[in-house]
């Protein structure tokens, strides 16, 4: 359970990771000018890693944007353990915060809360 999430969170994850990347391998591209000069050679290899970061980045601020589109449609509901407001794509999902696992479906719950009406109706009966 360390190493999951929500899947917002995870689509966050992959667009700041391919971020890192896309710069990462913008500054390596440099280093072809660094170890070649400004010879036609360096200044090809330089181009070459500056075009594949500039994919990269790209490639990151469409994941953002989709996760950001995906975010304002989510179902906004209370973490039952954390008691934190959290979002959920999808039947079953993440708390954001405890990492706990949320279900829409009843089918999948493990355990179905008594409303408190019905419990308060009940012990006063008694």
């Amino acid at each position: 359970m360390l190493l999951k999430s929500s899947k917002i969170n995870e689509f966050r994850l992959w667009g700041l990771l391919l971020t890192m990347a896309g710069m990462g391998v913008m500054v390596l591209g440099t280093a072809g000018l660094l170890l070649w000069g400004s010879s036609s050679t360096g200044k090809i290899i330089a181009a070459i890693f500056m075009v594949l970061g500039m994919i990269s980045m790209l490639v990151s601020v469409g994941i953002y944007f989709w996760a950001g589109m995906l975010s304002t449609t989510a179902v906004i509901l209370e973490c039952p353990e954390c008691h934190k407001q959290t979002k959920i794509l999808g039947k079953t999902d993440r708390c954001m915060f405890c990492k706990t696992i949320l279900t829409l479906d009843p089918n999948q719950a493990t355990s179905v809360p008594q409303e408190p009406s019905l419990a308060v109706e009940e012990g006063s009966k008694a």
